[in-house]
């Protein structure tokens, strides 16, 4: 059997983050995973500023409600989906993602927390797990799935690592030169046929 696993912003919508931080206008919002490896520190980071800028989870909701899949996303989902199980692996939050998930076709999504105050402030956030997209990559893979995956940022590449086979999309030549291993696709047409071309090398290894 055949996974792939798909980190969700940047590769199936945009960046929420930064979409906040053009509407809000607090340009440091805009940092994200593509700038700092670190997650618990961009998080911190993050938290100090909403509370700084006093902008609660529902002003977040709102810039979210408006937002879409990037062109093209959900007709490459629907056709991985047709073919293989799909997961996305993100480390975005269920208070975030619901809207978007939605446009998706609600696909099994696999993130974070956030811990919400009375007066719906965001004062902390809650991983499911430490180093979760990896976690979630070995145990499919300690279920005798043959895994692909595909992401974007820093926090994907222990993701891509851990599969059978790795794949960067939407990424930025800084990112994609420190890891050179992972072969690098510029739209979804190219990301569908890597996908396509590991599986069915995998396929043949297995027989």
């Amino acid at each position: 059997m055949q996974v792939v696993c798909l980190d969700m912003e940047g590769v199936l919508v945009p960046e929420i983050w930064i979409e906040f931080s053009r509407r809000s206008g607090i340009p440091e919002l805009s940092r994200t995973t593509r700038d700092e490896p670190d997650y618990d520190k961009l998080m911190r980071f993050r938290l100090g500023l909403l509370d700084r800028h006093n902008l609660k989870l529902a002003d977040i909701q709102q810039v979210i409600g408006g937002m879409g899949p990037l062109p093209g996303a959900r007709e490459f989902l629907d056709d991985l989906r047709s073919r293989y199980q799909v997961f996305i692996l993100s480390d975005t939050f269920y208070e975030f993602a619901d809207p978007l998930m939605r446009q998706l076709g609600r696909p099994t999504l696999l993130c974070h927390r956030l811990e919400i105050d009375a007066q719906g402030t965001v004062r902390n956030y809650r991983l499911r797990m430490p180093d979760q997209k990896r976690a979630a990559v070995n145990a499919l893979r300690g279920l005798n799935f043959q895994v692909m995956a595909a992401g974007d940022s820093y926090n994907d590449t222990a993701m891509l690592g851990a599969a059978h086979a790795g794949f960067f999309i939407h990424a930025p030549a800084a990112i994609t030169a420190q890891f050179p291993q992972f072969p690098v696709t510029d739209n979804y047409a190219e990301l569908t046929a890597a996908i396509d071309a590991a599986a069915a090398r995998l396929a043949s290894q297995a027989d």
